[in-house]
């Protein structure tokens, strides 16, 4: 089933008396199917005028479902919607719960200092609340990060924090304990970011992707 997040009286508002840069709420649900073993994690979408379809990873030029049709149907377009520069949202819904795929943002709410989905500019206000997140997909051992702020964040979510724990480097695999999981720890991996600006050809992004889903036994 899907959450919603909780939202503020405004999705944009003030973050204080003497700051008037917009806090903003994330605008999409998480996707929790109950009996999916593994969550993807990201960040925060681009300004609306940037998307494409009310879904994550809206922006039609982010390569995240290319990347997706490319290693689970050989085929880049196969979430495309014909030849529009959008993607069947619904359609993707549907593979993440045949797939036992949960995708949940590590963001709840942000500030973009910049105005931009740029997360080197993103200051984070409030985080996922990941233990309500997990108790939805108890059968979650393995979360995915899409990039360094995602990875981040999660980080930030360890109480306390290892002495010795570092962050996964992109294409690794930490594991490390989380308070309120009993009896097994978390599985973290880093893939690299689906966004254009980040420096990697589409073709080894779909290779990292592959070789992490075939680990986890999706393909």
């Amino acid at each position: 089933m899907d959450i919603i997040m909780t939202q503020s009286p405004s999705a944009a508002h003030a973050a204080n008396t003497s700051d008037t840069r917009p806090i903003e709420d994330h605008p999409f649900a998480p996707v929790l199917s109950p009996d999916a073993d593994i969550m993807m994690m990201g960040t925060f979408p681009p300004t609306e005028d940037k998307w494409a379809m009310p879904f994550h990873y809206p922006n039609f030029y982010n390569d995240m479902w290319r990347i997706y049709g490319a290693v689970f149907f050989d085929d880049p377009d196969h979430f495309r919607i014909g030849q529009e520069k959008r993607f069947d949202h619904q359609q993707i819904r549907d593979f993440f719960f045949e797939r036992r795929i949960a995708s949940c943002p590590t963001v709840k709410q942000a500030i973009r200092e910049t105005g931009n989905a740029s997360d080197k500019n993103l200051t984070v206000v409030t985080p996922v609340n990941l233990t309500e997140v997990l108790n939805q997909v108890p059968q979650v051992k393995t979360l995915f990060t899409t990039g360094g702020k995602a990875t981040e964040v999660l980080y930030s979510l360890l109480d306390p924090i290892p002495p010795k724990s570092k962050q996964p480097k992109t294409n690794q695999m930490v594991s490390y304990p989380y308070p309120h999981t009993e009896g097994y720890e978390l599985k973290l991996y880093r893939l690299p970011s689906t966004s254009r600006a980040y420096p990697l050809a589409l073709d080894k992004k779909v290779a990292a992707y592959r070789t992490f889903f075939e680990k986890m036994g999706k393909l």
